[in-house]
């Protein structure tokens, strides 16, 4: 459980409450304050678990892992007034579990995402969520299981419709074309823009045709509002002539404009700055199915403002080709008084018409769709070679003509998979990974590279398969193991057909690898798409694999995984872990939840915990996130090759799978690099850098000195420059004065501009270094904890926001490095039983000492003893364990939380099926269990007691 974690449930426990107001001037506890995201310029609202909402708004506060979404839960941001009479938003939450009606039957269910239990038989008659079909007459091929062989493994297969869609998913797409505006230069530029909502981030692919390199990619409103601006960077996508992007946290307001298809999108170059090409997001019945795409441009080059785009599937059962024809300008510049316009569509290889269709459409339905029939096997082979190409033309008066080639459908998503043997045809439990990456280019070709690694016997075969269909029929695609070699099989398959293609952006492909001990297959996963992410290292590096074998000692395991890690320009660790094979159980079944923790660790066994870093808890097979704060001996590992990164599960807390993590580096602790000022001050919406005015608005600023200071910022104040460091912490100020330690020298020296004194050797270093820029590194050091640099040689309590003073703690600047060199103060043994702390400032207690009072709170950041931890408003000891309490929910009986030196941990307890006729849940068990009979003898329910219990997984 991650300290935000904790704030959020605080926020829950008094939600609407101002948090700055209740805070002590001066902390003294270990908590992270939660760093409330500021609303946009003049908007009203709440913040509330790290996001904003407009007013009116309603949702399901989502704590975060291991607690997730609270859907018995509801908050409102509700409209009010404060004293100046200015809008401003209060959160209240309700809980509505006592608002669920009584189930009619014994038996009733949660269903996952619901908050009210239902009958099993009412959940059958639940409308699921589905696609549209791409055409009344498209083709959907139903498996039919019946006949396969029952000691295959069919528990890892998705479809591609579970695979790629959920509730918390939706597909868009934009066609982009100049517009009609006479004020705006025409242009025969033109783009497909497909998108993807998750929660409150929209994931973006743009790929274009005839457009020089744009700068940015503009979201508007109708009226022309701009709302957000990505940049583009060159390099930052895997294809060429493509731009990946995402918008993270949109308002409700805009989530509501794109939703009713009123968002836009543009794209700006240097020479059309107002946006050269530009499109209304909407969503499409044909997203769902597309596996072929084809951007259409003008043939003729005088017609400009003209364009359109193409959506191609094949059918499940045979070489049918549907597509859909979006077109923009075409239309539009035919005859508007015929009421049919005649439309010609040919399909063509080397300008020879392979299939023509003609059709009358109209202005009020633009759009046309239609299936190609029975395509031979070299069309096949020609379409996913993107040898195809699709001409639309307006016949008539005004004769207008756009055309493009058919590619495979790109996108910035990564086509990967992970190879367990919990997944194998057969499943096995040896340690073992294998880690794919692969990419379709434009001309069909596949590229794939596939790592294996703790097999126990020799790779004897690597296969692109599909799923079987008996256990005598498996279907090979293609054979890798003539390009395999000391672990790796890396090469290209140039023959891939049509169909193939198809199958593996639909997700309906496998790897497989066989060994000497199993020759059906010791690991085998599904080749499945990631979503854009932002993580360069996806598309630039191979992911670096994790297996029980790595694991010390080596775990037995039937799971694995594989991960991307990097770090950036400001030291800030980036990740995505992927893992398959988690959380099944030895009777087939799989667990709601996956049941794990990620953290970055020494690889030597000696490793202590101050050298690990819990990265996050994450259900499903997927993680991702950033780390900005990890410690210089976490960085010298890095940089070595000597840290690792480990998933650990229930089952195996101290590592199931492992991979060792190898990024050279020059980060120091906390992120920074030894430069004069740190990069991040100057970001665009850092508060630091913000404007007088913008932080008077500022509800966290602090006011002192007659001047405002951002929430975060640091300073000296004027009533002492040179001993005293003040901060601003959420509208409170915190001064702490400068403490000096000992000399070990006779005759100690003050100079004019150092709070404390030197020795006298160092008197001429020091005095050399105030005529030398601040910006040199060689004369001292740079902390990032008051910002201030330091003279080679200096100690010093360094000051952390937001504790501010720590007296526990020791820094030295090595002037011949330029590093800061900290450590904790080591406290005295003591003789006698009851020591006590003189001041509360001090770090260590002393002798003598009355009888011990009860443990204060203000000694938990002190250095002697482990720290406690802060959950909402308790506080709880080292290795004190509870269940954690959710205002207005209730206690969470089925989650424990436990404190580990100053961390707060949380965990979902998992609940196996009862092995019994009748089972109950009684109110203070988080799982049902064995319910006994009345008319039993008296010896029996002991039995059935025993039997529950081991019912139970733990």
């Amino acid at each position: 459980m991650s300290l935000l974690g904790a704030a959020l449930l605080l926020a829950l426990a008094a939600p609407g409450r101002d948090a700055a107001a209740a805070r002590p001037a001066k902390p003294l506890l270990p908590i992270q304050p939660e760093s409330d995201p500021l609303p946009s310029k003049g908007a009203a609202g709440c913040s509330f678990g790290g996001r904003f909402y407009s007013l009116e708004d309603t949702w399901h506060p989502d704590l975060g892992e291991p607690f997730g979404i609270m859907h018995c839960v509801v908050c409102y941001c509700e409209p009010q007034r404060n004293r100046r009479g200015k809008p401003t938003g209060k959160v209240s939450c309700k809980n509505m579990k006592q608002d669920c009606p009584t189930p009619a039957c014994a038996d009733a269910i949660l269903l996952p995402g619901h908050c009210c239990r239902t009958c099993p038989k009412a959940a059958v008659s639940i409308p699921e969520k589905r696609p549209e079909a791409l055409f009344d007459n498209l083709e959907y091929f139903q498996d039919k299981d019946d006949d396969l062989h029952r000691n295959y493994n069919d528990r890892a297969y998705l479809s591609s419709e579970d695979s790629s869609r959920d509730d918390s998913r939706t597909d868009f797409v934009a066609l982009l074309t100049s517009g009609s505006e006479p004020w705006v230069p025409a242009s025969s530029a033109v783009a497909k823009a497909r998108f993807s909502l998750v929660r409150s981030s929209l994931i973006f692919s743009i790929s274009y045709e005839r457009l020089g390199q744009p700068s940015r990619v503009r979201f508007t409103e109708p009226e022309g509002t701009v709302l957000f601006e990505h940049p583009v960077q060159k390099g930052a996508s895997p294809q060429d002539s493509m731009i990946c992007g995402i918008w993270r946290n949109l308002q409700k307001s805009s989530i509501r404009l794109l939703k009713v298809d009123q968002l836009r999108v543009s794209l700006v170059t240097k020479s059309h700055p107002a946006g050269e090409i530009r499109g209304r997001i909407i969503k499409h019945r044909a997203l769902f199915a597309e596996t072929f795409s084809a951007i259409l441009t003008s043939v003729d080059p005088t017609h400009l403002g003209m364009g359109g785009l193409a959506m191609l599937t094949l059918s499940d059962t045979e070489n049918n080709l549907h597509f859909v024809l979006v077109t923009k300008g075409l239309l539009e510049s035919a005859d508007k008084k015929s009421p049919g316009l005649p439309l010609r569509v040919q399909i063509l290889h080397q300008d020879r018409v392979l299939r023509e269709v003609l059709a009358n459409v109209s202005l009020q339905e633009p759009d046309f769709a239609e299936v190609l029939t029975g395509l031979s096997s070299q069309e096949m082979l020609w379409l996913a070679q993107g040898q195809l190409k699709i001409s639309v033309e307006v016949e008539g008066r005004f004769r207008r003509q756009i055309a493009g080639h058919i590619t495979v459908r790109m996108s910035c998503d990564t086509i990967q998979s992970v190879l367990c043997g919990g997944d194998a045809l057969t499943p096995t439990r040896t340690g073992a990974v294998g880690s794919a990456k692969l990419m379709l280019h434009a001309n069909g070709t596949l590229e794939y590279q596939v790592q294996v690694a703790g097999t126990g016997s020799e790779v004897i075969g690597i296969t692109l398969e599909t799923k079987p269909r008996r256990r005598s029929k498996r279907n090979v695609l293609y054979d890798m193991t003539h390009s395999y070699r000391d672990g790796m099989a890396s090469g290209t398959w140039a023959q891939v057909s049509g169909r193939e293609a198809h199958m593996l952006l639909q997700n309906e492909l496998f790897l497989n690898v066989a060994t000497t001990d199993f020759d059906e297959g010791e690991l085998r996963g599904q080749i499945s798409s990631l979503l854009y992410s932002g993580l360069l290292a996806r598309h630039q590096e191979l992911p670096i694999p994790l297996a029980g074998h790595f694991v010390s000692p080596p775990v037995r395991t039937g799971s694995a995984g594989h991960a991307w890690v990097s770090l950036d320009d400001h030291c800030h660790l980036h990740y995505g872990i992927v893992v398959a094979g988690l959380g099944r159980a030895d009777d087939g079944t799989v667990s709601a939840h996956l049941h794990g923790f990620a953290e970055l660790g020494e690889l030597q066994e000696s490793s202590s915990r101050e050298h690990k870093r819990l990265l996050r808890g994450f259900y499903g097979t997927e993680a991702q996130g950033v780390v900005k704060d990890l410690d210089r001996e976490l960085f010298r590992h890095l940089a070595q090759g000597t840290a690792f990164l480990q998933v650990s599960t229930k089952a195996n807390p101290r590592g199931e799978i492992r991979g060792k993590v190898h990024i050279p580096n020059h980060c120091e602790a906390g992120g920074i690099r030894l430069t004069p000022e740190d990069p991040e001050d100057e970001l665009p919406g850092n508060p630091i850098s913000s404007n007088p005015e913008e932080l008077k608005k500022d509800p966290n600023s602090c006011f002192f000195e007659g001047q405002h200071r951002a929430h975060g910022s640091r300073w000296a104040p004027d009533y002492d420059k040179k001993c005293s460091v003040c901060s601003c912490q959420k509208h409170t100020v915190i001064c702490d004065p400068v403490l000096c330690q000992p000399l070990n020298c006779s005759q100690p020296v003050h100079l004019e501009d150092q709070c404390c004194p030197v020795c006298e050797e160092k008197k001429d270093i020091l005095e050399g270094q105030r005529v030398e820029k601040a910006q040199d590194s060689s004369g001292g050091c740079y902390f990032d904890g008051d910002k201030t640099w330091r003279g080679a040689g200096t100690r010093w309590h360094p000051v952390v926001p937001p504790f501010g003073l720590i007296k526990c703690a020791v820094c030295t600047c090595k002037g011949a490095t330029g590093e800061v060199h900290c450590e904790k103060v080591q406290c005295p043994r003591l003789t006698c039983s009851h020591p006590v702390r003189v001041s509360p400032s001090d770090c260590c207690k002393q002798c003598p000492a009355s009888e011990q009072s009860p443990v204060a709170l203000s000694d938990m950041m002190q250095a002697d003893g482990p720290r406690a931890c802060r959950f909402g408003r308790q506080w709880y000891m080292h290795n004190e364990s509870w269940h954690p309490t959710v205002p207005p929910f209730g206690e969470m009986k089925c989650i424990t939380c436990w404190c580990v030196s100053g961390e707060t941990h949380c965990q979902r307890q998992e609940c196996s099926p009862a092995s019994c006729s009748k089972e109950g849940k009684t109110q203070d068990s988080c799982c049902s269990k064995c319910q006994v009979p009345e008319d039993l003898p008296e010896e029996t329910p002991e039995l059935l007691q025993e039997e529950a219990k081991n019912s139970w997984r733990r």
